[in-house]
C-alpha cells in the first residue's frame, strides 16, 4: 500500500496518526460549479425562487458541511476550523454558478477534504433550491485548486 496513508501494513483502513506532526497554519481552496438553464440563472440572480435566497442558503450549508466533514468521510480528523469562506460567481454566458470554498486551520492535518466538502455541499444545496424549476442542472468540476502548509508543502492545480 505504498503511498496510501489510510492503510496499515496489512491493508486495513486506519486513521492517520498526526500526534507528532507540528501545528501549522493550513489553507485549502476547492471549487465546483452548477450548470443550469438561463432562466434558472436569472431566478437565482433576482432572488426570485420561492425557497428564498439560493446563494445565502448554499453559503450557510457549505460552512456547515465543512464543519461536519469528519461525520461524512470516515478517516477525516475532527478539526477546529478557524475560517470557512464561500464565494459564488454567476456566469450568465456559460449558464453556471461557480463556487469557491476556502477553509483555514491552525492544526496538525490539512483541510482539503473540508474545502472539497464545502464546495460539494454548496453545489448540492443550489441544486436542491432550484430543482423545482430545473431538474437538468449538472454539478461538475469539483476539485482542489490549492493547499498551503503542512509536511506536504504547497500545491496549486495547473490548468
Amino acid at each position: 500500500m505504498d503511498g496510501l496513508t489510510h492503510f496499515d501494513n496489512e491493508g486495513r483502513a486506519k486513521m492517520v496518526d498526526v500526534t507528532d506532526k507540528p501545528i501549522t497554519s493550513r489553507v485549502a481552496i476547492a471549487s465546483g460549479k452548477v450548470v443550469m438553464k438561463p432562466e434558472t440563472i436569472r431566478l437565482v440572480k433576482d432572488r426570485a425562487l420561492s425557497k428564498g435566497d439560493v446563494l445565502a442558503v448554499a453559503r450557510v450549508a457549505a460552512i456547515t458541511g465543512a464543519k461536519h466533514t469528519p461525520f461524512l468521510i470516515p478517516m477525516c480528523h475532527p478539526l477546529n476550523i478557524t475560517s470557512v469562506t464561500i464565494d459564488f460567481s454567476i456566469n450568465e454566458e456559460l449558464c453556471c454558478i461557480d463556487i469557491l470554498a476556502t477553509v483555514k486551520i491552525i492544526g496538525q492535518t490539512g483541510v482539503e477534504m473540508e474545502a472539497l466538502t464545502a464546495a460539494t455541499v454548496a453545489a448540492l444545496t443550489i441544486y436542491d433550491m432550484c430543482k423545482a424549476v430545473d431538474k437538468q442542472m449538472v454539478i461538475k468540476d469539483v476539485m482542489l485548486l490549492e493547499k498551503h502548509g503542512g509536511r506536504g508543502g504547497n500545491y496549486k492545480r495547473e490548468n
